[in-house]
C-alpha cells in the first residue's frame, strides 16, 4: 500500500521533515516515490512552516494513498489556507 507520511531531516533537537509518497513497507528515512512538500515545525519569523504540492497530494489520494494522521492535519491545514499564504 502506498502510504504519505513524513521523514525526518534535520539536526539533533531542529528537527525538519520532508513530506513524502512512499510504499508502506519502506523504512522511515528509506525509499521513497515522490517528495510533495516539507513541514518544519520549529519555524521562527519569516521561514514557512509547511510547504506542500496538494493538487500532487490528491492525486495520490486519488490513487488509493492513505495520508498518515499528522499529514492529514498538515493537508486539512493546507488547503483551507488561501492561495499564497503560508499554511498552519
Amino acid at each position: 500500500m502506498v502510504k504519505i507520511r513524513l521523514t525526518r531531516g534535520g539536526a539533533k533537537k531542529r528537527p525538519f521533515y520532508h513530506i513524502i509518497v512512499t510504499d508502506s513497507r519502506s523504512a522511515r528515512d528509506g525509499r521513497n516515490i515522490e517528495r510533495v512538500g516539507f513541514y518544519n515545525p520549529v519555524a521562527a519569523g519569516a521561514e514557512k512552516r509547511v510547504e506542500m504540492n496538494v493538487e500532487r497530494v490528491e492525486y495520490w489520494v486519488g490513487q488509493g494513498a492513505q495520508l498518515s494522521d499528522k499529514v492529514a492535519d498538515l493537508y486539512k491545514a493546507a488547503k483551507a489556507a488561501p492561495e499564497g499564504a503560508a499554511a498552519a
